[in-house]
């Protein structure tokens, strides 16, 4: 793809892209293991295939949307179609019941909306003056539609779901069931990003491509190094990420909702952040401090330097969470700080990792071919490494850590826990260290 003249208000305009890109995906994603485990009595196995079926999407993106927005249509045209056909999809997922139809629409509604991640990051580039500067301020705007959607569902389990002076299992049937406005929000606000992307920045295809087919030479650039590492690292990673994703609504609700020890502070952060995805969005909180301070970061730290950092905090994050009845018991205090700091260190998982990563696919690649390379490495992210880890996460190890029908979460989180160091050890002797010229 290729940009025209300077658009007016560039930032601005990109920045109201990203808010309704990722409060139309963190309406309901955060929610939806609870959704469909104690709402719609999905098996573990079941819910596995539906987080896999939304990832297909991000596996024809490249050789689809990204070859389209490079080759043959605009991509702010590509986005608005798939947001509107999107907004259908997703309300329809809210009003079923059944696995083969979830899992079905499920999966048409990630081959419309899984290539959009990438390619309102390539149309991002494409406009923004300077990757390195701008990029990072533009898109906590995503993060920050994240936080607002994600605390505005946690408000209404809250007030409109939650039993007063229900039981325990009273009040996760009730929130559970509530669950089901998330679609809704979902498809309203897709709906307008459908509408709003008709009048973003034209970005018409590139007209001075060295070949036709996009993905091939995409697949020619990226079997080099740095990206080769990159991009079989970031398999595991998004293993890891899909951990929490789709575990973590369950365990923050387990421990919010448990009746004894419960605090001051706890009964504080239900009124401020509401239950369950609405704490998650602790998380997008962090990711906009780091996103913020981006600018800075990529002059004083390398490129590897931070992709070691987000793994750190991958690791960190799943051990908090692993050990917090061990470490609640040591230190006198309730879990529920002890899973905040956890959450919280989402913002170092995305930003030194997945944002950065975004970042060095752009740097390493040409122009012609940029929405198709920002969608193969969501391929891999978003496609393989969720598929895999999805099924890994539910049927693999969240049946080996559940015993009598309860879940020992030490068990569970330590997997990932391991993962995220043995990535640290690969990103450390493999990656280049070598910084890119300017």
């Amino acid at each position: 793809m290729q940009a025209a003249a300077p658009a007016p208000y560039v930032r601005t305009r990109l920045s109201v892209m990203m808010f309704l890109q990722y409060a139309t995906w963190g309406a309901w994603l955060p929610i939806l293991w609870s959704y469909l485990s104690n709402h719609l009595k999905f098996s573990g196995t079941q819910i596995g295939y539906c987080f896999s079926a939304g990832a297909i999407g991000a596996i024809f993106g490249p050789f689809l949307a990204g070859q389209l927005a490079d080759r043959s249509f605009a991509t702010q045209k590509i986005l608005g179609v798939s947001h509107l056909i999107g907004a259908a999809i997703i309300l329809a997922m809210g009003l079923t019941g059944e696995f083969k139809y979830f899992v079905a629409l499920a999966a048409l509604y990630g081959l419309v909306y899984a290539p959009t991640m990438a390619l309102t990051n390539s149309l991002a580039f494409a406009h923004l003056p300077n990757r390195d500067s701008d990029f990072g301020p533009v898109r906590l705007w995503g993060t920050i539609g994240w936080i607002a959607v994600g605390i505005a569902v946690g408000q209404v389990l809250f007030r409109f779901h939650t039993p007063e002076g229900g039981t325990e299992a009273e009040i996760v049937a009730a929130q559970s069931a509530g669950r089901a406005v998330a679609f809704q929000i979902s498809a309203g606000v897709g709906l307008l990003m459908g509408l709003y992307c008709f009048t973003l920045p034209n970005t018409p295809p590139t007209k001075s491509a060295t070949q036709n087919t996009a993905w091939a030479e995409a697949l020619g650039e990226i079997v080099k190094q740095p990206l080769v590492t990159l991009f079989l690292i970031a398999v595991p990673v998004s293993m890891i990420h899909q951990f929490y994703f789709v575990h973590a609504d369950g365990f923050i609700s387990s421990v919010q909702s448990a009746t004894k020890s419960q605090s001051s502070f706890d009964n504080m952060t239900k009124q401020v952040f509401g239950v369950g995805g609405g704490l998650m969005t602790l998380g997008q909180m962090m990711e906009i401090v780091v996103l913020a301070m981006m600018p800075f970061l990529v002059k004083v730290l390398s490129r590897k330097q931070l992709l070691l950092a987000g793994l750190v905090a991958y690791a960190a994050r799943m051990a908090l969470w692993a050990f917090a009845p061990a470490l609640s018991t040591a230190t006198g205090i309730s879990e529920l700080p002890l899973v905040m700091l956890g959450i919280a260190l989402h913002g170092f998982c995305f930003g030194c990792f997945i944002f950065v990563a975004f970042m060095v696919v752009d740097e390493y690649t040409t122009h012609d071919i940029r929405a198709t390379a920002q969608n193969l490495f969501n391929l891999v992210i978003v496609g393989i490494g969720t598929i895999v880890g999805s099924i890994f996460a539910t049927s693999v190890v969240e049946t080996w850590a559940k015993s009598s029908g309860t879940m020992d979460y030490t068990k569970l989180f330590s997997v990932p826990m391991y993962m995220a160091i043995g990535c640290f050890v690969l990103m450390l002797l493999f990656y280049p260290s070598k910084k890119k010229a300017a």
